[in-house]
């Protein structure tokens, strides 16, 4: 009974048209917020790439410190 007599099927539009309307709402950045945003994640990534590195060099240095400890 999922099709009733007085129900009709609707035809689904492609997904290709879909895409392609969808594609059409898309806004792009100008060349100078692109080159802004570019240079911002790559400065944090840095940043963030260094305190790890440091954090990474004082937890392994902690560690070896405890562990040549003797009681």
């Amino acid at each position: 009974m999922a099709n009733a007599e007085g129900t009709k099927k609707t035809k689904k539009p492609s997904f290709m048209k879909g895409v392609k309307t969808e594609y059409k709402k898309i806004t792009w950045p100008d060349k100078l917020d692109l080159t802004k945003q570019t240079v911002a994640v790559v400065v944090i990534t840095a940043i963030l790439s260094v305190l790890i590195a440091v954090f990474d060099f004082a937890i392994k240095y902690g560690v070896d410190w405890l562990t040549t400890l003797k009681f």
